[in-house]
């Protein structure tokens, strides 16, 4: 086996990755609850993934019910070491029709009812979010995906919305004034908190239809996403096998895999160390680098 373990957070549409192979289910426990569903582990050649789907099977949670916490705080108790996201999005521009797939490389996060941290009194931590994707895996991602057939673009800026609701005009219209190339509901905090878990993170957006700032289109409606989710999610299925196809052979280490040495300050003398110890696998390297 390699050194990679990929987790693999399935937005609206995709709940399950046909081509695991030595399947094993775990419900990982975490001090935040229960994770959107239970994880699926296995294996794709020499690749091993976990599997997650975000809303649950069913499609159970609105975008602010999704646990984020608890979804990247089982990833990493399930020995993931890099986590991409396959999410459904709308276009905020004429070139990003609907089945188009996009490397997003940026954020704007727009929640504003979700716990974004890990961290808190007692246990402070600042890590960077400048450039929050991982250039390396989401640059395998995309060419995974235009390995499985995918209309690919890489790079854009992801507007997240608080949902469940989908803009008014008058939103959609703005955001595309602050550069924004698409929208979700998701991505945020999902992204921040794996980075605060030390896990490189990429997001593939999957376009399911035009945000309602373009003239003469339909007010966004769920059945027509809906039909274009059930295409998407078939490419998505076939990325995620192109992906381990083309994963080195060895994963060497990623500069996010140490981001706590600088963001984590609080003085160990001063440190809530049930606060510490709740977060397990998040801060125990840290810790026992520092000796604490």
């Amino acid at each position: 086996m390699t050194g990679w373990t990929i987790g693999i957070i399935g937005g609206s549409g995709l709940y399950g990755i046909d081509a695991l192979e030595d399947v094993e289910t775990i419900t990982p426990e975490t001090p935040w609850g229960p994770p959107s569903d239970a994880l699926v582990r296995g294996r794709i050649g020499d690749v091993r993934f976990v599997f997650l789907p975000r809303h649950g099977r069913g499609h159970r949670l609105s975008p602010t019910d999704v646990n984020a916490r608890a979804n990247i705080h089982a990833l990493k108790l399930a020995g993931c070491t890099d986590v991409l996201a396959i999410s459904a999005i709308g276009s905020l521009r004429e070139e990003l029709s609907p089945g188009c797939f996009v490397a997003v490389d940026q954020f704007i996060d727009r929640t504003v009812h979700r716990d974004t941290s890990f961290f808190g009194s007692g246990l402070v931590a600042h890590v960077s979010m400048a450039d929050p994707v991982c250039p390396r895996l989401s640059t395998m991602a995309a060419q995974a995906g235009e390995r499985a057939g995918a209309r690919m673009v890489h790079g854009g800026t992801y507007l997240a919305m608080e949902g469940p609701q989908f803009s008014t005009r008058a939103e959609s219209h703005l955001y595309r004034q602050w550069g924004a190339d698409v929208i979700g509901m998701t991505a945020m905090p999902e992204a921040k908190l794996a980075r605060e878990a030390e896990l490189p993170y990429a997001l593939i957006g999957m376009v399911t239809d035009y945000d309602c700032w373009r003239e003469g289109e339909a007010h966004v409606e769920v059945d027509a996403v809906l039909a274009q989710l059930g295409t998407n999610a078939a490419v998505a299925r076939s990325l995620v096998v192109a992906l381990a196809a083309i994963l080195p052979s060895e994963r060497t280490p990623s500069p996010i895999d140490t981001v706590l040495d600088q963001a984590l300050i609080t003085h160990g003398s001063h440190m809530d160390r049930a606060k510490a110890e709740s977060l397990g696998p998040i801060v125990s390297r840290v810790l026992a680098a520092r000796g604490v």
